[in-house]
């Protein structure tokens, strides 16, 4: 199956940086097609500028600045994204990519605005892995944003067709080793079932 991961932290010594790592030897391991993308790494520029939203709903134009993301998504059959949730949401690159990238024509059709049409259907699994700072409960009492895009969005834009898995780990400032194990230990598992 071809994977695209989508990595999201500025530190390569960072314990997202470990999950990351996991990820992507539980996939090869498993003889996937494995197409890493780390937008820090990879230089991706997150800014939605004037230019580009000038031609967001002239499809297919509005690919031009981020094509070569637009055809690894289109060529993927399975999606995981790889963060920490930062002020209770996604890290800004991260954001930028959704909103430079998820564009119309790509992970929605609007050519009918009274029937948006989900664009993603070709995707069989999506896993979101996030790390928290914070305990759950502060994350649900302002509303679990990243989970809501992982969750609700992706099942949305996939039509329900894709399995919709995501895996926090919660207070991770205040994680022993034994929890970041248990965690690491989840997320391998959790990539043996992309199939």
């Amino acid at each position: 199956m071809r994977v695209l991961v989508i990595f999201c932290h500025p530190s390569p010594e960072s314990f997202n940086a470990a999950l990351h790592r996991r990820v992507l030897d539980e996939l090869r391991a498993r003889g996937h097609e494995v197409d890493d993308c780390d937008l820090y790494a990879e230089g991706f520029d997150p800014v939605l500028r004037g230019e580009h939203f000038a031609r967001y709903h002239d499809v297919p134009a509005n690919r031009g600045p981020v094509r070569a993301y637009v055809e690894r998504l289109l060529a993927a059959e399975a999606l995981v994204l790889v963060f920490p949730v930062w002020n209770f949401g996604l890290p800004a690159m991260l954001k930028g990519f959704f909103d430079r990238v998820l564009l119309p024509g790509v992970s929605f059709d609007m050519s009918d605005p009274k029937r948006i049409r989900p664009c993603l259907t070709h995707l069989k699994h999506v896993v979101g892995v996030a790390t928290y700072g914070t305990a759950r409960w502060r994350a649900w009492w302002l509303g679990d944003a990243p989970r809501a895009i992982v969750k609700r969005l992706m099942r949305r834009l996939t039509d329900g067709r894709a399995r919709i898995e995501y895996l926090p780990c919660h207070g991770m400032n205040l994680a022993g080793p034994e929890q970041r194990a248990a965690f690491v230990q989840r997320v391998g598992a959790a990539m043996q079932r992309i199939a």
